[in-house]
């Protein structure tokens, strides 16, 4: 039986070796990746899957990234993925427990709206993710507008014009 532990977990090569297998070694330039650039993934909101033997076979990280409006001021938001399962481990239902698990922490913690690039129909029939209000939303690489997906998980409204970026910290 496989279980679901904290992504902070495991080790980081591990993670880097699941992502590479599931994804291929030059993810990197996806535009995903361009929008948390320099980002550490959140703990409290990132999940490791593991098989019987304790191997990890699926990873989720979630980043903190901002749409950012044209007077640079920001709306945080919490991006979700990459949701990888090894691909001998795929069609398990893996993903889909990892999902539940960052929905049901963000609703626990009513964290800021959560979005994601993904399919809108998987996503929105298990989630609840839409396309709606994502519409004035730009990215700093190529992407489907369609597959550009947000979920508020606390009812606050999501929406707004902008580029998706880092968040940036200010402290006064």
């Amino acid at each position: 039986m496989s279980a679901i532990l904290p992504l902070d977990s495991q080790p980081a090569d591990a993670i880097e070796g699941l992502l590479d297998a599931a994804f291929g070694p030059d993810r990197h330039g996806r535009t995903a990746y361009l929008i948390r650039d320099g980002m550490p993934w959140l703990p409290a909101l990132s999940f490791a899957v593991l098989d019987e033997k304790g191997e990890l076979i699926g990873s989720l990280q979630s980043w903190p990234v901002a749409l950012t409006h044209e007077d640079g001021s920001q709306l945080p938001l919490i991006m979700v993925g990459p949701v990888a399962v090894a691909p001998a481990h795929q069609k398990g239902g893996h993903g889909r427990a990892m999902m539940d698990a960052v929905v049901a922490a963000a609703r626990a913690q009513a964290c800021e709206p959560l979005m994601m690039i993904g399919d809108p129909e998987y996503y929105g029939r298990f989630w609840g993710f839409t396309a709606d209000g994502t519409a004035g939303w730009d990215c700093p690489g190529p992407f489907e507008p369609r597959r550009l997906l947000a979920l508020s998980v606390d009812g606050r409204p999501v929406g707004g014009t902008g580029m998706l970026s880092p968040r940036i910290t200010v402290t006064a």
